[in-house]
């Protein structure tokens, strides 16, 4: 790149991250907020709840990527126009093209990011955030019990709790264990706080006894204690098979999918869909850089037509991303919609490059147009009329 280059680029490269960081920022605060209920209601741990809103991020920054760059573009094209840079550079013989290639070098970064992010990154959040929205709403502690409340389960445990504490713990604890034909445990403690070793989750009891008693005997053994383990794998249901949908497939699993798969026979066309949304993510960031461009890279004096430009631009992009979503709509009932869902960015990359480099030519073409048209309604206007009489 030639010194004018790079400093147009960092221009937008600054732009592109302030916008990126403070979208992403904004609408993830606005995510997290929605799952507090995780830490105040559930009992869950800080770091349950930043890993849940933390999965999310791949899945921003793919949909507010290609629109922070597009903000950036036309940030970038105004101040260099605001300061008249894009004058002196048009004036200089420098030609689209040499402006256009700092822009079009930060979209490609963009496109391979999203690329990156949308085919091995986002999947994988997705399978991660299924496995923990799994395991927390398995957490029988947390979504079964009810505090002040006796919880009967189908297994032969009854389970009750007097209150919560703040740090998550649970004071005046019961727990009745009928499981074994003939024979009844009851747990009794102060105080009981839930903890993971080696891979499994304990139910640790402070400062109580345990009572045990035959179906057949009213003589009973009675063992007090300070701590008892007790282990909660028993009380939550069995693990079913997880299923995963389209999205949280991996992207061989949709190139190469099991066709004798009961969801893949009932959702086969938004398999088709999710795999070629995430093989045309790449090409949205170059078609609005493009856009952009297009519409604000010409040296303009007038800011009336500056904000024309600008309306047209965010007209074209919004049409543009209404279009790609029924393209992606219509792949689900149809596999020759499949074509249009690259069509539709190709389409809007392919006008914008004739806007930019062939669009002297077609203005003056169309002002051309528009003269003779004046010129024969002129003529028409100025032709004696024939009387009636």
């Amino acid at each position: 790149m030639t010194h004018i280059e790079r400093y147009i680029f960092r221009i937008t490269l600054g732009a592109f991250l302030a916008c990126l960081i403070g979208l992403t920022g904004t609408i993830w605060v606005t995510q997290a907020l929605r799952e507090l209920d995780l830490v105040t209601a559930k009992g869950q741990t800080l770091l349950i709840f930043l890993l849940i809103t933390g999965l999310s991020l791949p899945t921003l920054i793919t949909v507010i990527a290609p629109v922070a760059l597009f903000i950036a573009v036309i940030y970038a094209l105004n101040k260099l126009n605001g300061d008249s840079e894009l004058i002196v550079m048009s004036a200089a013989g420098m030609a689209p093209r040499q402006i256009l290639k700092p822009f079009f070098t930060l979209a490609m970064a963009v496109s391979v990011m999203v690329a990156f992010l949308t085919i091995q990154v986002m999947p994988s959040s997705f399978q991660e955030l299924r496995d923990v929205l799994t395991r927390v709403r398995g957490d029988f502690v947390a979504n079964v019990v009810k505090e002040g409340q006796f919880t009967s389960l189908d297994s032969g445990i009854t389970f009750h709790f007097r209150e919560r504490g703040r740090d998550g713990s649970l004071n005046g604890l019961f727990i009745q264990d009928k499981r074994e034909a003939g024979k009844t445990v009851v747990y009794l403690a102060e105080k009981g706080v839930v903890t993971d070793y080696d891979g499994q989750t304990y139910l640790t009891l402070t400062n109580g006894s345990v009572h045990r008693q035959q179906k057949d005997s009213r003589d009973s053994s009675i063992v007090t204690f300070e701590r008892y383990a007790v282990d909660l794998a028993a009380f939550s249901p069995p693990d079913g098979d997880v299923i995963y949908k389209p999205r949280e497939r991996s992207t061989s699993q949709l190139l190469f999918p099991d066709t004798s798969e009961n969801l893949y026979k009932l959702q086969k066309g938004r398999f088709r869909a999710e795999l070629h949304d995430r093989l045309s993510a790449w090409l949205y960031p170059i078609a609005l850089a493009l856009i952009a461009f297009a519409a604000l890279g010409d040296p303009r004096t007038t800011r009336q037509g500056r904000g024309l430009a600008m309306a047209g631009a965010v007209t074209a992009v919004v049409a543009f991303r209404i279009a790609g979503f029924a393209a992606s709509s219509a792949a689900v009932r149809s596999q020759g919609a499949v074509i249009a869902i690259y069509a539709v960015p190709l389409l809007a990359a392919g006008l914008s490059c004739l806007l930019i480099f062939q669009g002297a030519r077609v203005r003056a073409a169309n002002a051309a147009i528009a003269r003779v048209a004046k010129d024969r309604l002129a003529g028409l206007l100025r032709r004696p009329r024939l009387g009636t009489g």
